[in-house]
């Protein structure tokens, strides 16, 4: 499947978006689209204008001026139509650790309105497919780090959002739980479910279809890794990373 064709009705459509907050310009005309099924990689330095990027996209921020659509809804007037057709998983994993396993899904399949056959149906795959059958029961407050992060992704998609927004979700866990990470995401991927993905690991970057890289509230670059590196005669994101914050300097 060819993730990132533009001739494709893209999901997330951003046009000259702007927020300020009085006379301060978080967000500086940044322009951009998204396609169904991607992976769309979000960067930069704290401070960059990022999380006031996302507050939008996501519903929980009025735009300043410019453009944005998500999933077919108009980022000004149908925001909450935009909050019930995506998912959201921040650093701290979003899950309520003094609630079981299963409690928790039963708390987040309420949120989502999904009926209670279907949600015991995909209670039972979840928990099979994460391994955590015998589990179900425990307190998250008590899984390891890396089964927090599992959980709080696949209940983030529990019902099958349109875009799922992934806010430094990897961060505090090894590399090789990270990797295992995005064999979740490839997944929801490959099932049609857009990943909108901001991190501070540039070897996570490599795994993105395309990336935006922003600074001072603008996009300074927007490709795919292959075409950055090339561009910035680097070999890797990290490389193209330090490149573009040095001609910043």
């Amino acid at each position: 499947m060819d993730r990132i064709n533009p001739e494709r009705t893209p999901i997330i459509k951003v046009e000259n978006l702007v927020k300020k907050f009085g006379s301060f310009v978080a967000d500086d005309n940044l322009t951009f689209n998204v396609y169904p099924g991607e992976i769309f990689g979000f960067l930069g330095a704290n401070g960059a204008g990022k999380t006031t990027a996302i507050r939008m996209i996501c519903g929980l921020l009025e735009p300043t001026s410019g453009r944005l659509e998500v999933a077919g809804y108009d980022g000004y007037h149908e925001r909450e139509k935009i909050k019930r057709n995506i998912g959201y998983m921040s650093q701290k994993f979003s899950l309520y650790e003094d609630l079981t396993i299963y409690e928790n899904i039963r708390l987040f399949a309420g949120i989502y309105g999904i009926s209670r056959k279907v949600r015991l149906e995909k209670t039972d795959e979840m928990l099979k497919k994460l391994q955590l059958e015998e589990s179900r029961n425990k307190l998250v407050g008590g899984l390891p780090l890396g089964w927090k992060q599992k959980l709080a992704f696949s209940l983030a998609i529990f019902h099958h959002p349109k875009v799922v927004f992934l806010d430094e979700p990897s961060g505090g866990v090894d590399p090789l739980t990270r990797r295992t990470f995005w064999d979740l995401i490839n997944e929801a991927a490959h099932q049609g479910i857009t990943i909108f993905v901001t991190t501070h690991y540039m070897d996570e970057a490599e795994y993105c279809d395309r990336v935006a890289i922003m600074s001072e509230g603008k996009i300074v670059a927007l490709d795919t890794p292959a075409a950055l590196k090339a561009k910035y005669q680097a070999d890797s994101m990290d490389g193209v990373f330090l490149k573009i914050a040095r001609n910043k300097e």
